[in-house]
């Protein structure tokens, strides 16, 4: 099914001269034009806005002020510059063969944890390897969209962490005698790390922060063989920051999806051992008897469909996106035995032994490469989040994205995918190949309409935190002030 949409574009900055960029997606195919925007008069511009809009033409360029929802005179005149970017490929047109072919494997990594990930682009031996990590509850399967479509360009893996997605355990971590009583969901089959004793295997096991850095860092030797392009929405961009910020040397660069800037609220034994002692049980098998209950209680509510359901209403903006992959995909993984226990270990798992904070000073120090994309929308991890980090980082590329939620690589994937792109080329050409949205050329423009858009605002290095607080305040404000005059 073609998508059309328009972008807006805002380029927050005060060092270097704003520029625009129409992106056009209709019949499978971004159109992407590019003009400079100029203030009359001279003077150093702060902020500029350019929309991008569907139709058989380019599209509008419009001012500062200017109503997306009005009619706006544009010049005429032939293109000077035009860029086609691929869309994503449209199967149901026939183009099943245009999309890269994803592939499933697995590897015992440990005893009875066997990792699940995906991978595309194989045949791409000279391009560079891109690596996607989950967010919480999910696996490899929400890159769907980046495994057909970048996998036409790069070698791309998406991997399932353990304890999620098809990387939960091949047996029972724990053992249970036969005087145990059964677990009040299952009747028949008790679940899987509700035993009283663990298996030797899963000793001091637990599906933490920390694991889940060390099983990046077998993917990325053991697997990959090389250094990546690593990218993670919510959990997952704090496990590819962390695995930045401890192993920089196998790094080329860090895309955050929407990034959770916290997770595991117990202390970590390694930096807080006084404090950590003082907590009987995180995260280990088998879970205690009180425990277990409330798992019973959480888990026979998160796991109900229609729950689920709910929360994928909750983390996408856009609720014609297709979700109905996305949602049997995770009912299945609810059903298998050992999800559960798997569940309240990751909930009471410890911390990191570094913090987000300290993960991003670390890559800073290290002169880690890093990409922000966040949606707008986010009822979770808000743009606020996104612009702390661009506080740290000034030089890092922040792109929001409107409307967009949780998870704009499933939600918007022909910006992300389209971001992704320009910035991986950016960083592979040494610099010499500009930003995404940034580059020098001029287009002139004709009239068309509108039928869906999508905003993108860009953040320059010398964007202003507290001013982007006070931008994002005087927004609201006025949507508030439109929804009562309605």
């Amino acid at each position: 099914m073609n998508r059309d949409f328009c972008v807006v574009m805002e380029i927050i900055s005060q060092n270097f001269l704003p520029q625009c960029s129409v992106v056009t997606w209709s019949s499978n195919r971004l159109v992407c034009n590019r003009s400079n925007i100029l203030i009359p008069g001279g003077g150093r511009i702060r902020k500029s806005r350019l929309v991008i809009r569907n139709g058989t033409s380019d599209g509008y360029v419009v001012g500062e002020n200017d109503d997306l929802g009005s009619s706006i005179a544009t010049r005429r005149g032939d293109s000077k510059s035009k860029v086609l970017i691929p869309g994503l490929p449209d199967q149901s047109n026939g183009e099943a063969a245009a999309a890269a072919q994803i592939t499933t494997s697995q590897c015992e990594w440990k005893p009875n944890l066997t990792v699940n990930y995906e991978k595309s682009g194989c045949d791409n031996v000279e391009a560079p390897a891109v690596l996607f990590l989950p967010g919480f509850g999910v696996g490899s399967f929400h890159y769907e969209k980046q495994l057909t479509d970048l996998g036409r360009d790069y070698r791309v893996w998406a991997v399932d962490f353990v304890g999620q997605g098809l990387s939960l355990p091949t047996q029972d971590p724990t053992t249970t005698t036969l005087s145990e009583e059964t677990s009040s969901l299952e009747d028949k089959e008790p679940f899987w790390g509700f035993g009283d004793e663990a298996q030797p295997w899963a000793d001091q096991l637990v599906y933490s922060l920390d694991l889940w850095r060390e099983q990046v860092q077998y993917i990325v030797e053991e697997v990959i063989g090389e250094p990546v392009y690593i990218a993670g929405n919510s959990l997952g961009g704090y496990v590819a920051l962390y695995f930045a910020a401890t192993h920089p040397h196998l790094v080329k660069g860090v895309t955050l999806l929407n990034a959770t800037p916290f997770w595991g609220f117990f202390p970590n034994p390694v930096r807080s051992p006084r404090l950590a002692r003082l907590f009987q049980w995180s995260g280990t098998f088998p879970l205690p008897p009180r425990v277990k209950k409330l798992t019973e209680l959480v888990w026979q509510k998160i796991s109900d469909p229609e729950s689920i359901a709910e929360i994928l209403k909750q983390v996408y903006k856009d609720h014609s996106t297709d979700v109905d992959k996305v949602f049997s995909r995770i009912v299945e993984i609810t059903q298998h035995p050992a999800a559960a226990a798997s569940f309240a270990s990751i909930m009471f798992a410890p911390g990191g032994e570094l913090s987000f904070s300290e993960a991003l000073s670390r890559c800073k120090e290290n002169n880690v490469q890093i990409c922000l994309m966040y949606g707008r929308e986010d009822p979770w991890v808000g743009p606020i989040w996104g612009k702390k980090i661009k506080k740290e980082l000034p030089n890092a590329p922040y792109y929001e994205i409107s409307p967009a939620g949780h998870c704009p690589h499933d939600e918007v994937p022909e910006v992300v995918n389209y971001l992704m792109r320009g910035w991986i080329k950016h960083l592979e050409s040494g610099g010499f190949e500009a930003l995404p949205l940034l580059e020098d050329g001029e287009e002139d423009w004709e009239q068309s309409s509108i039928e869906k858009a999508v905003n993108l605002w860009l953040y320059g290095s010398k964007y202003s935190f507290w001013g982007g607080v006070g931008e994002a305040f005087r927004a609201g404000l006025v949507r508030v002030l439109r929804g009562k005059s309605v």
